[in-house]
Protein backbone atom coordinates (compact mmCIF):
# COMPACT_ATOMS: atom_id res chain seq x y z
CA UNK A 1 0.00 0.00 0.00
CA UNK A 2 1.78 3.51 -1.13
CA UNK A 3 2.59 5.52 1.91
CA UNK A 4 -0.10 8.06 0.98
CA UNK A 5 -2.79 5.58 1.28
CA UNK A 6 -1.93 5.10 4.63
CA UNK A 7 -1.69 8.45 5.40
CA UNK A 8 -5.22 9.49 4.20
CA UNK A 9 -6.46 6.43 6.22
CA UNK A 10 -4.88 7.50 9.55
CA UNK A 11 -6.52 10.82 8.64
CA UNK A 12 -9.85 9.31 8.10
CA UNK A 13 -9.35 7.38 11.29
CA UNK A 14 -8.66 10.07 13.23
CA UNK A 15 -11.49 12.06 11.88
CA UNK A 16 -14.00 9.50 12.37
CA UNK A 17 -12.58 8.83 15.92
CA UNK A 18 -12.71 12.64 16.88
CA UNK A 19 -16.12 12.61 15.68
CA UNK A 20 -17.56 9.44 17.95
CA UNK A 21 -15.50 11.27 20.94
CA UNK A 22 -18.00 13.60 20.86
CA UNK A 23 -20.99 12.32 19.20
CA UNK A 24 -20.97 8.52 19.74
CA UNK A 25 -24.46 8.31 19.41
CA UNK A 26 -25.09 9.28 16.49
CA UNK A 27 -25.97 7.53 13.60
CA UNK A 28 -23.68 6.54 10.82
CA UNK A 29 -25.73 8.68 8.12
CA UNK A 30 -24.63 11.80 10.45
CA UNK A 31 -20.99 10.64 11.30
CA UNK A 32 -19.82 9.90 7.68
CA UNK A 33 -21.77 13.63 6.97
CA UNK A 34 -20.18 15.11 9.27
CA UNK A 35 -16.40 13.16 8.71
CA UNK A 36 -17.25 13.86 4.95
CA UNK A 37 -16.93 10.50 4.17
CA UNK A 38 -19.71 7.78 2.93
CA UNK A 39 -21.31 5.76 5.01
CA UNK A 40 -19.86 2.57 4.28
CA UNK A 41 -16.65 3.72 4.49
CA UNK A 42 -17.73 5.22 7.97
CA UNK A 43 -18.81 1.60 8.70
CA UNK A 44 -15.76 -0.07 7.78
CA UNK A 45 -13.22 2.12 9.83
CA UNK A 46 -14.88 2.05 13.11
CA UNK A 47 -15.67 -1.74 12.59
CA UNK A 48 -11.89 -1.88 12.14
CA UNK A 49 -11.14 0.76 15.25
CA UNK A 50 -13.27 -1.82 17.20
CA UNK A 51 -11.60 -5.16 16.20
CA UNK A 52 -8.23 -4.32 16.90
CA UNK A 53 -9.08 -2.19 20.26
CA UNK A 54 -8.73 1.12 19.07
CA UNK A 55 -12.22 1.77 20.08
CA UNK A 56 -12.65 -0.35 23.33
CA UNK A 57 -16.43 0.98 24.05
CA UNK A 58 -18.99 3.68 24.39
CA UNK A 59 -19.89 5.34 27.43
CA UNK A 60 -22.38 7.92 28.41
CA UNK A 61 -21.20 11.06 30.24
CA UNK A 62 -23.45 11.21 33.66
CA UNK A 63 -24.14 14.16 35.80
CA UNK A 64 -22.97 12.53 38.97
CA UNK A 65 -25.19 15.11 41.16
CA UNK A 66 -28.22 13.73 39.97
CA UNK A 67 -27.03 10.38 40.52
CA UNK A 68 -26.87 11.55 44.42
CA UNK A 69 -23.13 10.85 44.19
CA UNK A 70 -19.96 12.30 44.09
CA UNK A 71 -16.90 11.41 41.61
CA UNK A 72 -13.28 11.39 43.64
CA UNK A 73 -10.09 11.07 42.47
CA UNK A 74 -7.17 8.21 44.45
CA UNK A 75 -3.60 9.54 43.67
CA UNK A 76 -1.70 6.45 44.87
CA UNK A 77 2.67 6.44 44.94
CA UNK A 78 4.12 2.81 44.70
CA UNK A 79 6.78 2.10 47.71
CA UNK A 80 8.83 0.13 44.79
CA UNK A 81 8.70 -3.25 45.94
CA UNK A 82 8.43 -5.85 43.84
CA UNK A 83 4.93 -7.01 42.27
CA UNK A 84 4.81 -10.19 42.78
CA UNK A 85 1.20 -11.37 42.77
CA UNK A 86 -0.05 -7.68 43.14
CA UNK A 87 0.15 -6.99 39.00
CA UNK A 88 -2.68 -10.12 39.44
CA UNK A 89 -4.77 -8.21 41.37
CA UNK A 90 -4.87 -5.63 39.10
CA UNK A 91 -5.56 -7.11 36.21
CA UNK A 92 -7.81 -9.06 37.79
CA UNK A 93 -9.48 -5.58 39.15
CA UNK A 94 -9.64 -7.19 42.83
CA UNK A 95 -10.25 -3.33 44.24
CA UNK A 96 -12.83 -2.68 41.60
CA UNK A 97 -14.93 -5.94 42.53
CA UNK A 98 -14.68 -4.89 46.62
CA UNK A 99 -15.38 -1.40 45.43
CA UNK A 100 -18.80 -2.67 43.86
CA UNK A 101 -19.41 -4.27 47.06
CA UNK A 102 -19.38 -1.26 49.25
CA UNK A 103 -20.98 1.14 46.79
CA UNK A 104 -18.16 2.59 45.03
CA UNK A 105 -18.12 2.65 41.13
CA UNK A 106 -14.43 3.05 39.53
CA UNK A 107 -14.74 4.76 36.38
CA UNK A 108 -10.89 4.85 34.72
CA UNK A 109 -7.87 4.29 36.25
CA UNK A 110 -3.97 4.10 35.13
CA UNK A 111 -0.60 4.16 35.67
CA UNK A 112 0.92 7.44 35.81
CA UNK A 113 4.23 9.21 35.53
CA UNK A 114 5.29 11.72 38.06
CA UNK A 115 4.83 13.05 41.68
CA UNK A 116 2.11 10.06 41.69
CA UNK A 117 2.18 6.48 40.06
CA UNK A 118 -1.53 5.05 39.93
CA UNK A 119 -4.55 6.85 39.80
CA UNK A 120 -8.02 5.87 40.30
CA UNK A 121 -11.54 8.07 39.44
CA UNK A 122 -14.38 6.89 41.08
CA UNK A 123 -17.51 8.18 42.60
CA UNK A 124 -19.18 7.12 45.58
CA UNK A 125 -21.95 8.17 48.01
CA UNK A 126 -19.52 10.67 50.12
CA UNK A 127 -16.17 10.55 51.66
CA UNK A 128 -17.31 8.02 53.95
CA UNK A 129 -17.10 5.33 51.54
CA UNK A 130 -14.50 7.07 49.58
CA UNK A 131 -12.26 6.42 52.16
CA UNK A 132 -13.09 2.79 52.78
CA UNK A 133 -12.13 2.41 49.06
CA UNK A 134 -8.83 3.81 50.09
CA UNK A 135 -8.58 0.95 52.81
CA UNK A 136 -9.41 -1.47 50.59
CA UNK A 137 -6.48 -0.27 48.62
CA UNK A 138 -3.86 -0.46 51.25
CA UNK A 139 -5.08 -3.50 52.67
CA UNK A 140 -4.92 -5.39 48.90
CA UNK A 141 -1.72 -3.74 48.15
CA UNK A 142 -0.21 -2.81 51.80
CA UNK A 143 3.48 -4.15 50.14
CA UNK A 144 3.16 -1.54 47.18
CA UNK A 145 1.60 1.58 48.65
CA UNK A 146 3.39 4.07 49.99
CA UNK A 147 1.03 6.97 50.10
CA UNK A 148 -2.50 7.31 49.32
CA UNK A 149 -4.45 11.02 48.48
CA UNK A 150 -8.24 11.49 48.21
CA UNK A 151 -9.08 14.17 45.94
CA UNK A 152 -12.67 15.56 45.28
CA UNK A 153 -13.39 15.82 41.52
CA UNK A 154 -15.89 19.38 42.70
CA UNK A 155 -17.00 20.38 39.04
CA UNK A 156 -16.61 18.62 36.06
CA UNK A 157 -15.63 21.39 32.88
CA UNK A 158 -15.64 19.18 30.03
CA UNK A 159 -16.02 15.32 30.44
CA UNK A 160 -15.49 12.82 27.59
CA UNK A 161 -14.80 15.62 25.66
CA UNK A 162 -17.82 16.82 26.14
CA UNK A 163 -18.58 20.42 27.32
CA UNK A 164 -20.68 20.39 30.64
CA UNK A 165 -24.16 21.90 30.03
CA UNK A 166 -24.17 23.32 33.03
CA UNK A 167 -20.67 25.04 33.19
CA UNK A 168 -21.97 28.64 34.20
CA UNK A 169 -22.47 27.00 37.57
CA UNK A 170 -18.90 27.07 38.31
CA UNK A 171 -19.34 30.68 39.13
CA UNK A 172 -20.60 29.11 42.72
CA UNK A 173 -18.07 28.50 43.56
CA UNK A 174 -15.84 31.19 43.57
Amino acid sequence: MPKSSREKIAKDEKKIISELRIHAKESIDNIAKNCKCSRQKVWRIIKRLEKNKTIWGYNAVVDDEKLDVNRYMLLIKSSYQPMGDTINKIIDLTVQKKGKDIGVNILSGGLLHGMFDWVVIFTAKDINYAKKLKEILLTEYSQNIKEVEIMEYVFPLKEGGIVNPEIKKIREFF
